[in-house]
This record gives structure tokens, sequence and C-alpha cells, in this order.
């Protein structure tokens, strides 16, 4: 039984103006491939990145993520 990450940066990002996983990518440092392996659940985004994608959002941190246990 494995657990996951989930996450909700694809709407969010649609929420905020339908802004691009390059757009995301550039306010956090990160490239647009990062990011979509990360929206994709592809990839486990590292802690300060995770912080940093949700402040970008206005959000706490568990409401853009969620562990699936």
């Amino acid at each position: 039984m494995s657990a996951r990450i989930t996450n909700h940066i694809r709407l969010l990002r649609f929420m905020a103006g339908e802004m691009t996983q390059a757009e995301l990518g550039e306010k956090i440092g990160l490239t647009r491939q990062t990011v979509a392996a990360i929206e994709a659940g592809k990839y486990s985004p590292t802690l300060e990145a995770a912080f940093r994608i949700a402040q970008v959002f206005g959000k706490p941190l568990d409401e853009v993520f969620q562990w699936e246990g």
C-alpha cells in the first residue's frame, strides 16, 4: 500500500487567471517541467517548494497539497 501526495495546483492556476506552469515556475524558481511533474503527481516537491507554491496562491499548505496514505 503506497501513500502519495496529491495537489490542486492545476485548479489554483486556472483560478489565478489561467496562470501557466511556466509562470508558476518562474515565481517559485523551478522549471516548467518540474512544475508539470509536481502537478501530475509524478514528483513530490521539496518542503520549501511546496510552501512557495502555496504562498503564490495565498493558500495554506494543506489546501494545495494532501497526503493520501
